[in-house]
């Protein structure tokens, strides 16, 4: 556990936008490959996004913010999509986990078709938490069954990226209830897994 203020939060722990049915995930992507998906509701709708390359998605949203610098930090992340899965795919998703810690891996861990990273996560300003945040990296052995069966909506939310951006700017203390009411920041929560789930991800 780390202590933050009056209350704890565990080392790893994934937080999210969620509801009954789905989870929300994030990921950067260039304006030739989100705009066609936003579009056609169908990741690969474009010619230029490769199912070759690992994908890296995010529950956290200031993670995201932190990865694509607000969507600016290049023209490959110049739009945050938010994309939802249902709770079962997410879930399948995470058992065929392979957790990164910087060890060299085994074969039989190598053959595992998704990475898990656990990094610092970070503040609406980008500033570094005690606590870490997970990134779920899908490989190509997973990439099409994610791309065209475990993907339910597709939003572009770079707007939402941007007004951040400019909120910490004019006012690098402004509360996160204010973030929050402007939209700029989602409620995310605590999102639980089973106690097997825990153990493939290393939750403490």
């Amino acid at each position: 556990m780390v202590k933050t203020g009056d209350s704890e939060v565990p080392h790893r722990q994934i937080r999210a936008i969620y509801d009954d049915q789905t989870i929300t995930v994030y990921q950067a992507y260039s304006a030739s490959i989100a705009v066609q998906a936003v579009r056609e509701q169908k990741l690969n709708a474009s010619p230029d996004f490769l199912l070759g390359r690992m994908t890296w998605i995010k529950p956290s949203w200031c993670w995201m913010m932190y990865r694509s610098g607000y969507s600016t930090k290049d023209d490959r992340q110049s739009h945050i999509l938010a994309i939802k899965m249902t709770h079962q795919n997410f879930k399948k998703l995470l058992s065929q986990a392979m957790v990164v810690t910087g060890t060299s891996l085994t074969a039989s861990e190598r053959a595992k078709p998704v990475r898990v990273q656990w990094d610092p996560e970070r503040t609406p300003s980008l500033g570094v938490l005690p606590y870490r945040s997970i990134q779920i990296g899908i490989s190509q052995a997973l990439s099409q069954t994610w791309v065209e069966q475990w993907i339910e909506s597709i939003e572009d939310v770079t707007e939402n990226a941007l007004g951040l951006m400019n909120a910490v700017k004019e006012d690098p203390r402004v509360p996160l209830e204010v973030l929050k009411a402007k939209g700029f920041v989602p409620e995310e929560k605590v999102y639980e897994v089973p106690k097997e789930l825990q153990q493939t991800l290393m939750i403490t």
